[in-house]
């Protein structure tokens, strides 16, 4: 069997750039059991209610769903369980001093495979206010309203031929 190459997107939390700031993010390998890792190769896990605590020197994943593997028999593993994440000990150390600070904590981004291993990326962030939210959808909103009307122009000269400007 050929070694898998390139990174494959398994699951993501999208509404977490939308709740949170993000300050810092952090790629870190997992844990993981045999049937997780097949479940995870069928594209099925939730990171929605996850979050990262470190606990005794080690940072732990919490509330990530990854659902039972279909064809796992007595060996199949909670879906809800808590998964040891690999970091090094400086970066752990150092989400450990940050997480002390009011409004900090660690939330999972994205889930994927990189060259056929599971990782997962987190961040340190900090929560947003709901006026931060709204500013930040009315930022977005914004900006795709002028990109919207700058490829409208754009269009609209390509669509009247040659330019007869000088």
């Amino acid at each position: 069997m050929a070694k898998e190459t390139g990174r494959k997107l398994i699951a993501q939390h999208k509404k977490a750039r939308h709740d949170y700031s993000i300050l810092d993010t952090y790629e870190c390998g997992l844990v993981l059991t045999g049937t997780e890792v097949k479940s995870l190769r069928q594209g099925r896990a939730s990171l929605v209610d996850g979050f990262v605590q470190i606990d005794g020197n080690e940072a732990w994943l919490h509330n990530v769903h990854i659902p039972e593997y279909s064809q796992g028999t007595w060996t199949n593993h909670s879906a809800r369980r808590k998964r040891k994440l690999l970091m090094h000990r400086e970066e752990i150390d150092k989400l450990q001093s940050k997480t002390q600070e009011s409004g900090h904590t660690i939330v999972p981004l994205a889930l994927y495979f990189k060259d056929g291993r599971a990782k997962v990326e987190i961040a340190l962030a900090k929560g947003k206010k709901e006026y931060d939210k709204r500013q930040t959808l009315r930022e977005k909103q914004d900006r795709r309203e002028t990109d919207r009307a700058i490829s409208a122009v754009k269009r609209r000269e390509r669509a009247s031929g040659p330019s007869t400007r000088a």
